[in-house]
């Protein structure tokens, strides 16, 4: 069978899975008609290459013999086509299910083979490049020990902190210093560490090592770091920086693993571009006032700074968890694995075609390609397996699936969504939490009900089946499409309408959770001023101004509530309402507070509003520069009426009444010698005498 331009390679393993292939076929819809194969890697192998090498494109539901499949596509040579594996045995064939011919695990290999198929674009990516520089830090005999096993390969510099008590070596075939650590920054390929009291070896040193002259501060640059000085590490989530290994000196399994590791690392490193970063529709600041941090809180590896008005992210530090596109509220930060609109599109061709296929009441495990998988694999050969209608759906991270991506599912038609939390990611199970809330309100609100999301953290399969099989799913949701383009608001949007057009309550207005992305700006329309600093304020364009008529309107569905124009508002009359809004006229912008224009007394000119006026007015009616007739009208011209009005009237109108004369030290001193000598006075007035005083 050919599939989006791939032919298709099913087989049954030896039939240890029961494989439809009418069903199969149909639910596929693909050219021809699927043969599967009973032992494709084996007793097969001929067919598969007398069929590949017809091909231009093939698929391979087999990912345990993908290494064999191509050694022999090698040796076709320039006939072999690409090709592409995925595993439908331990995702559905291998399964309590799968065994008793559930008619869901068809459904699902349809929707899983179909999801391979798909041509998604490619991740951009940053180029790392490691000349074998390597930095080690520690304490004493470990460090140097350690050090030595890699100086055969690499450049090898060693740092003991606070000269440590150690054994010099026989032979001095690396730097060895003193020093202590006070600061490091970079990446793979690009760190540098800040050390103070740096110190050469004396070498004179004979039963422990000694150091010589005067410590110094310096710097030093290197491309690896293999930290053995049994303290704190020296970045955040150290174990995601690149190129640095923080490793207990105390154990050499550890540091064994850690030098296996590192011996490899020389040359150039691909690394995938995680985030796609808008600094346009950033809402963390504006004229230095800070709105939404929300990225800037969470990132665990240091990787976003603030950038003035926006945030700066740097590729190079990040460990794609992707915490900050799930948690950012305009989708300025877009999760990039896979770029594009990949992800949305992997979700309509599983959760579609599994419908199709006639899969019943689907559910959702999202997981992640290591301990996600593996655990799902385990479960498969030991245990149950998963459900016939348990799709899996692997991404890079968990963590990086937010609001848009779980509203999607469901309106698609899932009956619940469960995210598959690794051992690993515990920390992060807060923001996943946070989520889930803000779902539990919209679904509850439309009378979905609750629980259509949940964690599942299991340690081992056992734990991953008691949350799959001892959970009772509610039902689906009646099944829609949405296409999920462009970046995170419009696919919640999309997805939020569909959910709406079939809910049972389909209700206007949804209050949400204090940190949801949504909501309404309540304006105090008596003490605004329309001096409209929101507007200059607000990053989404939800709040804006009319350049014919004093005028501000406000537009719901664009207000992400990053609280901007709240911290910008000088009269302190804005406040925030998180809720979510179905209403038409949440789409548009309503006008939420209009005057007419305030007119120059003098030429008749507009250049103000009344309400900005009157409050000026008020404000200055008491200023000594605004006493005497006429002068508090000049506030009512414009700026050219107010110069020509000054200048006509008054002889000298920069003048700012008397001008004081400064005070000098003469003056002081005058003071203190008048203070003496009326004190003497008083003294002798009473008749005393400078003792009896």
């Amino acid at each position: 069978m050919k599939l989006n331009g791939k032919d298709v390679f099913v087989c049954s393993c030896e039939d240890t899975m029961s494989i439809d292939a009418d069903a199969l076929s149909k639910a596929l819809g693909g050219e021809g008609k699927l043969r599967p194969a009973r032992h494709l890697c084996r007793a097969e192998l001929d067919r598969f290459s007398d069929e590949a090498q017809k091909a231009d494109n093939i698929l391979v539901a087999c990912t345990q013999e993908a290494p064999l499949f191509l050694d022999a596509l090698e040796e076709l040579g320039d006939d072999a086509p690409e090709a592409g594996f995925l595993n439908i045995r331990e995702k559905a064939g291998w399964s309590e299910a799968g065994r008793a011919g559930d008619k869901n695990v068809t459904a699902k290999m349809a929707a899983l083979i179909k999801e391979a198929s798909l041509d998604l674009k490619e991740t951009t990516s940053v180029t790392m490049i490691s000349t074998g520089i390597v930095l080690v830090l520690g304490r004493g005999d470990e460090a140097i020990e350690a050090a030595r096993k890699l100086a055969d390969r690499m450049d090898v510099t060693v740092v003991l902190e606070g000269g440590a008590d150690a054994s010099p070596p026989d032979v001095m075939d690396m730097p060895l210093f003193a020093g202590n650590v006070k600061s490091a920054s970079g990446h793979l390929g690009k760190f540098e560490i800040q050390v103070e009291n740096f110190r050469p070896t004396a070498p004179s040193s004979k039963d422990k090592l000694e150091f010589t002259g005067i410590g110094e501060t310096g710097s030093s640059v290197c491309d690896l770091i293999l930290d053995m000085r049994g303290k704190d590490p020296l970045f955040p989530a150290a174990e995601k920086r690149d190129g640095y290994f923080h490793v207990d000196p105390k154990s050499p399994a550890n540091v064994m693993e850690a030098l296996f590791t590192m011996s490899d690392m020389v040359g150039e490193f691909e690394k995938p571009r995680y985030v796609d970063y808008d600094a346009g529709i950033c809402a963390h600041s504006r004229s230095k006032i800070t709105g939404c941090s929300k990225c800037l809180d969470i990132c665990p590896t240091g990787a976003i700074e603030p950038n003035g008005d926006t945030v700066k992210y740097d590729p190079y530090i990040c460990a794609g968890c992707g915490l900050c596109a799930m948690v950012c509220p305009t989708g300025a930060a877009k999760y990039s694995l896979p770029a594009g609109d990949g992800m949305s599109d992997r979700l309509r061709t599983v959760i579609g075609t599994y419908i199709k296929s006639g899969g019943g009441k689907p559910r959702l495990l999202i997981h992640d390609a290591t301990f996600g998988r593996d655990v799902i694999a385990l479960s498969a050969r030991h245990g149950r397996g998963l459900p016939g209608n348990c799709i899996p759906f692997a991404v890079n991270q968990v963590t990086q699936v937010g609001l848009e991506t779980i509203t999607q599912a469901l309106a698609l038609g899932c009956s619940e969504v469960a995210y598959l939390l690794p051992p690993k990611k515990r920390g992060d199970r807060d923001t996943i939490l946070e989520t889930i809330d803000l779902v539990d309100a919209i679904t509850d609100g439309l009378g979905f009900g609750q629980g259509r999301v949940r964690l599942v953290e299991p340690d081992d399969p056992d734990q991953l089946e008691a949350a799959l099989y001892e959970h009772d799913s509610p039902d689906a949701i009646p099944a829609g499409d949405v296409i999920g383009a462009g970046r995170k608001r419009s696919v919640l949007r999309l997805s939020l309408d569909a959910l709406h057009r079939k809910a049972p309550n389909k209700v206007d207005e949804i209050a949400l959770p204090k940190s949801a992305p949504f909501g309404r700006v309540n304006i105090d329309t008596d003490g605004c001023t329309l001096c409209l600093a929101c507007v200059g304020a607000c990053p989404t364009g939800a709040l804006k101004d009319n350049e014919n008529l004093p005028q501000l309107s406000f537009a719901e569905d664009a207000c992400v509530q990053c609280g901007l124009c709240k911290n910008t508002c000088p009269e302190k009359v804005i406040s925030l309402e998180p809720r979510l809004s179905f209403k038409e006229e949440a789409r548009t912008h309503q006008t939420v507070k209009e005057e007419q224009p305030f007119l120059c007394i003098r030429c008749g000119k507009p250049f103000a509003t009344h309400a900005s006026m009157l409050r000026t007015i008020d404000k200055l009616k008491g200023h000594h520069m605004f006493q005497g007739e006429g002068k508090l009208d000049r506030l009512k011209m414009c700026e050219d009426c107010r110069v020509v009005q000054m200048t006509a009237e008054d002889g000298n109108p920069l003048a700012h009444g008397t001008v004081p004369v400064p005070r000098t030290t003469d003056d002081y001193l005058r003071e203190r010698e008048e203070l003496r000598e009326k004190a003497k006075q008083d003294m002798k007035d009473k008749g005393l005498t400078e003792g009896e005083a």
